[in-house]
């Protein structure tokens, strides 16, 4: 069988990079072809899935500290990732990060640069940033080069890994960022102010823009600028040509660290069973934990599989091992 490995990342243990080498091993291992095409929603991993990184600047950090962030610029087309710049693992974490003074500057930064070295088009995936600051740093930097809707000859595009409002951003994503609830309060009235300034300079109300919470906001402060936000799977399946993988599989596998009813809301697994499902291929999830069970795929749960420790690590081991098994199902002979 020709098997189309697809799979998003397994949260802070495997990229989907690697998840998908560790698959298509067991796939190899299995007897039969594997065809990794490594996905991303807008989130993390969204630079490797498009081509992984060329290039390296020092910008503002989410708590004002330098950081080296990687990026991408091949044939005018850049790839600027926001955890590379404002990331709550940049910040330290939950616990470590500031959600008030945390900044979304370094990633204008990046935009910035990448239009300074001749980059006709942006994309902008803004998800695991530390910053609830309705995109006020990145604005400060690029306002100079507005409007980014390719009037001045380059256009951002910003892949949303969320459909959140803007003045939702902080009760949605406050708390994971590290904000208390009265925190949250004040986050959410900075908001509302920041969003009556974005609509008194540039004329837009991002407050209903679906997807304009995303990274804190700051989706809505590009797209303030005349930035566009699109679904960042739909744009990342796109760059990769998924579409046509998928109906020349015969097995479509994808994968994530923890399967949810978030996971058919924009995110990698529900758009991959999409496709597949469009297209008459059957498909299957391996996931680290499966919260929920969809009807019309088979899903591996590493959990069950496997024992909670080796499962929530997703270890490549664990991951080859899964892969060889689900093929041996599918094709209907014991793993």
């Amino acid at each position: 069988m020709r098997i189309l490995i697809a799979p998003d990342k397994f949260r802070g243990t495997a990229t989907a990079v690697e998840a998908a080498a560790a698959l298509a091993q067991g796939v190899t291992d299995a007897g039969h072809r594997a065809v990794a095409v490594p996905l991303a929603d807008g989130g993390e991993g969204t630079l490797e899935a498009l081509g992984g990184a060329t290039h390296a600047t020092r910008v503002t950090g989410p708590l004002g500290a330098p950081v080296d962030a990687a990026w991408r610029l091949s044939g005018g087309e850049a790839v600027v990732e926001t955890a590379r710049a404002s990331g709550l693992l940049l910040a330290g974490g939950r616990e470590a990060n500031d959600p008030w003074a945390a900044t979304s500057r370094g990633t204008g930064e990046l935009v910035a640069e990448a239009v300074r070295r001749g980059a006709r088009r942006v994309v902008v995936g803004v998800g695991g940033s530390a910053c609830t600051d309705g995109g006020a740093g990145a604005v400060e930097v690029l306002r100079e080069l507005a409007p980014l809707d390719g009037s001045r000859g380059w256009t951002v595009q910003v892949a949303c890994d969320v459909g959140t409002t803007f003045l939702d951003a902080a009760r949605v994503f406050g708390p994971q960022k590290g904000a208390t609830p009265e925190l949250v309060r004040r986050l959410t009235a900075r908001l509302e102010e920041v969003a009556h300034d974005h609509r008194e300079r540039y004329g837009v109300d991002v407050r209903a823009l679906p997807g304009s919470g995303a990274a804190g906001g700051l989706a809505g402060g590009l797209a303030a600028l005349g930035a566009s936000l699109v679904p960042g799977f739909d744009l990342v399946a796109e760059g990769v040509g998924l579409r046509a993988a998928v109906r020349a599989a015969d097995l479509v596998v994808t994968g994530e660290g923890m399967l949810d009813a978030q996971s058919f809301e924009g995110k990698v697994v529900g758009g991959v069973a999409a496709l597949a499902r469009a297209a008459g291929v059957p498909w299957a999830a391996v996931v680290g934990q499966a919260l929920v069970d969809p009807p019309d795929g088979r899903v591996v749960d590493l959990v069950a599989t496997f024992g909670r420790d080796r499962a929530l690590g997703a270890t490549p081991a664990c991951l080859r091992t899964a892969g060889r098994d689900l093929v041996a199902a599918a094709a209907g002979r014991p793993g």
